[in-house]
């Protein structure tokens, strides 16, 4: 029994305290480097490899890889570092600081998803790690909550020996093996201002605009009745209207409108076609007009994800938890993992409804099961 692991709660207070905030707002933006080196002090005494990944120039963002044992057959445990920011006025608590509760334990990250590798260093505490097998790989990002640039470091190179991969997301013990995928692109139009009294004087953006959103409103109506699955509680792709701002004031024919869309795909729809269309659909719903298109996309996107039934490593989850896997609208790094050969699943003792919430929390009771699950899993994969 390794008795220098602190116990699970001394854990996550300890990786909480950490404050990890990723944000696209560069003053709210925080470095995750002190949770990554104190993980690495957590993992190295085991016996884990170490090596920190840095993912920006400025080094104020990295990835943790710890590796123990070889093999070709061997588990990753992933997860993220960051979370997302918060409006302290709205919590009961301090975020950064573990407070137990009415059998919950809150803070921010104790649900998404920092608590994640308190439990794989509780689940190795009675792990004779010097019998190892295959390896087991630990995954800690960067940036999941903003660009996934983390995710995509790792994707870029090769994680030696693992075959399949669990990552830690939040699904209340509920085995996920699909999730849709996410792209985000602003759609900024240009035309001419001019004084409102005569439409002549102008192009107007705003107006270029109300008909691109119903053409949107159009490919959004055709991609639902062409995909479908119903094994998501939202069985078709979804598209928002999250965001629009036009023009300055009510006497000037508006000169600039910017849109901002969110659009969620199924398994089987790819990203860059969907761009793709899009821009193809906008050029053509603004040909004649005078209006100048730019698109931007907003981060890269992720692809939806989904790892067959019958994978080992789905049909082994669904097992030890007796639940039978799921799909999810939200999505994960499992695209980037699956994009290296790994079947992929998600499974997190917390709950997503939990996640991005004031007064986020972990339910105590899911403590003891959940461990008990990763150190099932270690123990088949690993020893």
């Amino acid at each position: 029994m390794l008795q220098y692991i602190p116990d699970v709660k001394t854990l996550i207070r300890q990786l909480i305290t950490i404050p990890s905030v990723s944000c696209t707002n560069t003053d709210i933006d925080q470095s995750n480097i002190g949770v990554i080196h104190h993980l690495a002090e957590l993992f190295e005494p085991l016996g884990f490899t170490i090596e920190i990944q840095p993912v920006d120039s400025d080094c104020k963002k990295a990835n943790l890889i710890a590796t123990i044992g070889t093999g070709n057959n061997g588990l990753v445990l992933a997860g993220h570092t960051d979370t997302v920011p918060f409006d302290e006025s709205q919590w009961d608590s301090n975020p950064f600081s573990l407070t137990e509760k009415n059998d919950k334990l809150f803070g921010l990250g104790t649900s998404d998803m920092k608590s994640f590798f308190a439990f794989i260093l509780e689940a190795l505490r009675d792990v004779d790690l010097k019998k190892i097998k295959q390896p087991l790989i630990i995954l800690a990002t960067a940036d999941e909550e903003t660009s996934m640039a983390g995710a995509k470091a790792i994707s870029k190179r090769s994680v030696n020996g693992a075959r399949q991969a669990v990552i830690g997301e939040p699904t209340n013990m509920k085995p996920v093996r699909m999730h849709k995928g996410m792209m985000m692109e602003s759609i900024q139009l240009t035309g001419l201002s001019g004084h409102s009294s005569d439409p002549a004087y102008g192009q107007n953006a705003l107006e270029a605009m109300h008909e691109v959103m119903s053409n949107l409103l159009l490919w959004r109506s055709a991609l639902q009745s062409k995909y479908r699955n119903p094994l998501f509680a939202v069985p078709v792709p979804t598209m928002n209207f999250g965001h629009i701002h036009g023009g300055d004031n009510p006497n000037r024919i508006c000169g600039h409108c910017e849109l901002q869309i969110d659009l969620r795909p199924l398994p089987g729809m790819s990203v860059v076609d969907l761009r793709y269309e899009l821009h193809r659909r906008l050029s053509d719903t603004l040909e004649g007009h005078n209006i100048q298109l730019k698109t931007v996309s907003l981060f890269d996107g992720v692809d939806a994800m989904e790892t067959n039934a019958d994978a080992e490593i789905v049909k082994i989850v669904e097992k030890l938890t007796d639940e039978k896997s799921e799909a999810v609208a939200f999505g994960t790094e499992a695209p980037f993992y699956k994009s290296m050969g790994l079947d992929t699943i998600i499974l997190g003792p917390g709950n997503i409804v939990q996640a991005h919430q004031p007064n986020e929390y972990l339910d105590i009771a899911n403590i003891a099961p959940f461990t008990l699950t990763l150190k099932q899993l270690i123990q088949h994969y690993c020893l």
